[in-house]
């Protein structure tokens, strides 16, 4: 394997909360470990409840965790980018694969095999401590998800989607804050647990309300404090 490749496998589990604690030696020998993934857009990593034989690292790109309802539509339970790690839950708890994950656009992943990654926890007690964080967050979100889901109705649900999305890559304008919905509606809806329709109807209501201003993909929040009231979260 050349020293490029190996570089770039180093590089990547830097980036992570897991790994990037670790020597150059140690991230050396985890690197010449480490089997590379390459996604296509769309493409199953792997599917919930298959054998878990370890954890990814996102490399480059993004994937999406999520979970089929009964009436067959994909409920997103959270998306991962470059620096991040996913599927860590079976590595500690031994069951399978709890969620889906396919990429979100064409994807390079490293997997590490969890005998490895509880091999290093047993010599580095901060990555045990790091995996702990990191697992206590993804409780967090998976509660803030069923509280989302379950308490607030489709448009509060999207007004959150949207200041948050705005918060994390919008742009101040003379307007207000402004950020390009990239995602469709069919993958917005995904994200909240509806259906594509009802995104439509809902980004009109939002507009009608003065919420949010529609230019094509764009949206602007003329006022964040009014959006992130209406959405149930604090500014």
């Amino acid at each position: 394997m050349g020293s490029r490749r190996i570089m770039d496998k180093i590089e990547a589990l830097r980036r992570t909360a897991l790994f990037g604690g670790l020597s150059l030696a140690e991230l050396q020998a985890l690197a010449g470990t480490a089997v590379e993934r390459r996604l296509s857009a769309g493409e199953v990593l792997f599917v919930a409840g298959d054998e878990a034989r370890g954890l990814y690292v996102v490399a480059e790109g993004a994937v999406r965790a999520f979970r089929e309802t009964l009436e067959g539509r994909e409920q997103v339970i959270h998306v991962e980018r470059a620096g991040a790690t996913i599927a860590e839950v079976p590595v500690f708890d031994g069951g399978p694969y709890p969620s889906t994950v396919a990429a979100e656009e064409a994807s390079t992943l490293l997997f590490i095999d969890k005998r490895d990654v509880l091999r290093l926890c047993v010599d580095h007690p901060p990555i045990a401590l790091a995996a702990l964080k990191l697992l206590a967050a993804r409780l967090r979100r998976s509660a803030e998800l069923i509280e989302a889901l379950s308490l607030r109705e489709v448009d509060q649900r999207l007004a959150r989607f949207i200041l948050e999305e705005a918060r994390s890559r919008g742009s101040l304008t003379d307007s207000g804050l402004a950020v390009e919905l990239i995602l469709t509606n069919q993958q917005i809806a995904s994200r909240i647990g509806t259906v594509r329709e009802i995104i439509s109807r809902s980004l009109a209501r939002l507009q009608q309300n003065g919420l949010i201003a529609l230019e094509g993909r764009r949206a602007t929040i003329p006022d964040e404090q009014a959006l992130s009231v209406y959405a149930g979260l604090q500014i």
